[in-house]
């Protein structure tokens, strides 16, 4: 069994959709995408949240350095899908999971067929983020009750319209934020901080792409996924009513996205 959680809906044939969250969650997160999609949907769970291993594990079965890195979740993860017997797939990811999603599009780029990069970015963080990740990391591992310092983030990451008009879905999130292993989320936040800024290895890519946003997500910002969208050769695709959390605010119009990116890399693999 690999130490990277995955989870599948559909028949294991073809090349599959591959989803991974957005921090701190796991792929519980796409429940509301995959109603939209059908065909071999796969989500995976971060090291240490959801149902995947620690990251020590994960790192030390894959002879990893047990410095925090994104590079071991994409490792494990293609460890995980030759396990399930996924060759080329069409890899979208959130977030933490969009930062992956580059990390394995330079390890691996082989094995795309398909990008889809959603409420994310491609450049390093600055040297402002980059403490903000530290001192995170390390109340995570020394404060008594390091769950308050998740309610500021939620509220960042989510539309003024889930906040005011849809009370079971942010209540879900909130849920969902205090479920995530105080550890895991320490090696998350260490692991962001430490990834290099990865526009290049977009520009190397030839394959059909996406790039999305919530309309009112200021994590990202319009200026990242622009420029996301410029070094694919694609458009950004805007979700209104939405924030950070696109997928899970306004899952349909996602979905379709996901669905047309997904026929497009099919399509293309076919040629």
């Amino acid at each position: 069994m690999s130490d990277i959680a995955l989870h599948s809906a559909g028949r294991p044939e073809g090349i599959p959709l591959v989803l991974l969250p957005a921090f701190p969650l796991d792929g519980r997160m796409f429940r509301g995408v995959r109603q939209h999609l059908d065909g071999w949907v796969i989500t995976s769970d971060p090291p240490g949240f959801g149902d995947s291993a620690a990251p020590a594990a994960v790192a030390t079965h894959l002879g990893d350095s047990s410095v925090p890195a994104l590079e071991t979740w994409a490792r494990g993860l293609a460890r995980a899908l030759d396990e399930a017997g996924a060759g080329r797939i069409v890899l979208a990811g959130v977030s933490i999971g969009g930062y992956t999603t580059m990390a394995f599009a330079e390890l691996y780029p082989e094995r795309l067929a398909g990008i889809g990069l959603l409420d994310t970015r491609a450049s390093a963080d600055d040297l402002e983020m980059r403490e903000y990740r530290i001192r995170m990391a390390e109340a995570m591992t020394s404060d008594s009750a390091p769950g308050r310092y998740l309610a500021p983030l939620l509220e960042n990451v989510v539309s003024p319209v889930t906040r005011l008009e849809r009370e079971p879905l942010h209540d879900q999130l909130a849920e969902w934020f205090e479920q995530a292993s105080p550890a895991a989320i320490a090696w998350a936040q260490r692991a962001m901080a430490a990834r290099p800024d990865r526009l290049e290895v977009l520009r190397r890519l030839r394959i059909p792409a996406l790039v999305l946003r919530g309309v009112d997500d200021h994590v990202s910002g319009a200026e990242q996924a622009e420029a996301m969208a410029e070094a694919l050769g694609t458009t950004v695709v805007e979700i209104p009513r939405a924030g950070h959390m696109a997928a899970v605010e306004n899952p349909e119009p996602v979905a379709a996205a996901l669905r047309d990116l997904w026929d497009r890399a099919r399509a293309a693999a076919q040629d």
